[in-house]
């Protein structure tokens, strides 16, 4: 039997470092000997959404190559020109993370897929991820009805849910110390302990290594490289 490593994976779907991140973290979640629980921190929501102007697009945009020149994740010009460049549109992760809790509570085996879906059609697509009806749709297009249905007339049920998550994970970053997603913490109970969202853009053999609180074998090929 394989051992299962338990990883909280705390994240907003409009940081730029997290989609980086996003390849790498899909390796994880496709591992038999990992568990890994999304838990969104919604810290560009409410009181931390801003407007969009021409001075925080061209810091995102420089931002977003570094990430680019680091994880090899596409930021199509279509983002630069209709998300960047539309200062009529909040920079708000509030209506996302709420579509993601809505899969959580309705199909909780999808919501990597869903953000996953949602992080392409912001940074490929150049879509509006902000508005409900863009989430909505591409809830159904994953076949997600339910949660799709449960986002466009949100009940308190899926609201409390919402604001539980949120909570519980900025809890987790202030018990932890960390600066900012994205960040992992592996194992349980009192052996948790925090991995910086840097260790996401190095060697995965590395990465897992350190997840499972081992030291990683570095013979062969990767000692060579080294």
């Amino acid at each position: 039997m394989i051992a299962t490593a338990r990883i909280t994976y705390l994240f907003d779907p409009l940081c730029g470092w997290c989609y980086g991140a996003s390849a790498v973290l899909e390796k994880l979640v496709a591992r038999p000997d990992f568990a890994i629980d999304l838990a969104p921190t919604g810290l560009f929501a409410g009181t931390g959404a801003r407007p969009m102007d021409d001075g925080f697009a061209a810091y995102a945009w420089s931002n977003d190559q570094r990430i680019s020149r680091l994880s090899g994740q596409p930021f199509s010009e279509a983002y630069r020109r209709d998300v960047l460049g539309d200062h009529t549109r909040l920079f708000d992760s509030g209506p996302a993370t709420l579509a993601l809790t809505a899969v959580a509570v309705t199909a909780p085996g999808q919501e990597f897929a869903a953000l996953k879906a949602i992080q392409s059609a912001r940074y490929v697509d150049g879509r509006d991820i902000a508005a409900v009806s863009v989430l909505s749709d591409m809830l159904r297009a994953l076949d997600l009805q339910k949660a799709a249905e449960r986002l466009t007339t949100p009940d308190d049920n899926l609201l409390a849910a919402y604001r539980k998550r949120t909570e519980a994970a900025r809890e987790e970053m202030h018990r932890f110390g960390a600066n900012g997603v994205p960040t992992l913490i592996a194992g349980v109970g009192e052996s948790r302990r925090l991995v910086p969202g840097n260790a996401l853009f190095g060697s995965l053999e590395v990465l897992v290594a350190r997840l499972k609180g081992v030291s990683p074998d570095l013979t062969g090929t990767d000692r060579r490289r080294a």
